[in-house]
């Protein structure tokens, strides 16, 4: 009787052991910036304003800030201040995602055919 106990705990835990390794990739593809976030669209107009920082070492980190309207799904409208790394393409369609108490969190462009049908005709 021990021996069949010893065996189900085995393979209880080669089961919990095969779940976690599993998991791991699905992890890191998940973005936590955008999980839980309002998304909003918009395009991209102007070059931005380019930020320059000194960081602790002493080299300059490069960022480029923009303040744009963008739109939800229903076509609603709020304006938001985000920053990218790089300048960002002129005309290029984004959406942005927003968390309440932290504003953008994360962004993607995306096509002109996957905008929602209310945000595009506002970004006509």
């Amino acid at each position: 009787m021990g021996e069949e106990v010893m065996k189900k705990s085995m393979i209880t835990w080669i089961v919990i052991a095969v779940i976690l390794i599993a998991a791991v990739p699905l992890m890191q593809k998940v973005n936590l910036n955008r999980l839980g976030a309002d998304v909003y669209y918009t395009q991209i107009q102007g070059e931005g304003k380019k930020l320059v920082d000194k960081i602790g070492n002493g080299e300059t980190l490069v960022r480029y800030e923009y303040e744009l309207p963008a739109y939800d799904q229903d076509g609603s409208q709020k304006t938001f201040t985000f920053t990218a790394d790089k300048q960002l393409r002129e005309k290029a369609y984004l959406s942005l995602f927003v968390k309440e108490g932290k504003g953008v969190t994360s962004y993607q462009e995306v096509t002109k055919e996957e905008l929602p049908k209310k945000a595009d005709e506002k970004l006509q």
